[in-house]
């Protein structure tokens, strides 16, 4: 389920959900949770099931049960579009949650910072917090590793009999590290493992470190 790296001298567990969780921070890191999504897709014709409105929020609660963290950073893409019910589920989820609760500010994020206000969220553009940055969109900066996301980034797996599986996946390079979306329904990019590059990729049942293309 769980597996526990160390970047510049700090742990990390990184979570099959996605999510990862800053231990010397106590703070839970999650990307492109993309709520709202289904149900915009709903609305527009698209038949994916009503129950998995629910899901994500479900998949929070074990989290936050699992590692009890003492603050939560989305790194963007947290509500998908504009404001639809599940908003409501949102607002829901924060007050019986009752942590500090910080948003990056990523492409999706379209919702008027009003409405976070009265959650008590702040919006940032980026965080540099102890040598880490956290924003939305990748890059490398000069004296920091950067957390991201935005991109859903995931690897092809290959076997035999030309069987192809892809997989989503934390992607880290020598100067930072991408993490998966944490959205239901949410689509991956395929990326490419270079020599210095390294896939956490995740299953249902566990995380995988994959250090060359396979």
């Amino acid at each position: 389920m769980t597996l526990e790296i160390e970047i510049n001298g700090q742990t990390f567990v990184l979570h099959n959900s996605g999510a990862l969780y800053w231990v010397g921070k106590k703070m839970l890191l999650i990307s492109d949770a993309h709520l709202g999504k289904i149900s915009h897709f709903r609305k527009h014709g698209s038949a994916l099931p009503a129950k998995a409105i629910f899901m994500n929020f479900s998949r929070l609660d074990e989290l936050v049960a699992y590692f009890v963290p003492e603050k939560i950073c989305f790194l963007g893409d947290l509500f998908h579009s504009a404001l639809n019910k599940e908003w409501h589920f949102f607002e829901e989820w924060v007050a019986r949650t009752a942590l500090p609760i910080i948003l990056i500010a990523g492409n999706h994020d379209i919702v008027s910072p009003q409405k976070y206000e009265e959650l008590h969220i702040p919006i940032v553009s980026e965080w540099l917090l102890d040598g880490f940055l956290l924003t939305h969109f990748p890059e490398e900066r000069e004296g920091a590793f950067t957390f991201s996301g935005h991109i859903h980034p995931s690897v092809m797996l290959t076997g035999q009999g030309r069987q192809f599986l892809k997989l989503p996946c934390f992607f880290r390079s020598r100067e930072q590290m991408i993490l998966p979306a944490f959205g239901e329904f949410t689509g991956t990019s395929v990326m490419e493992l270079k020599p210095d590059d390294v896939a956490y990729v995740i299953t249902k049942e566990e995380v995988i470190k994959i250090s060359k293309a396979l």
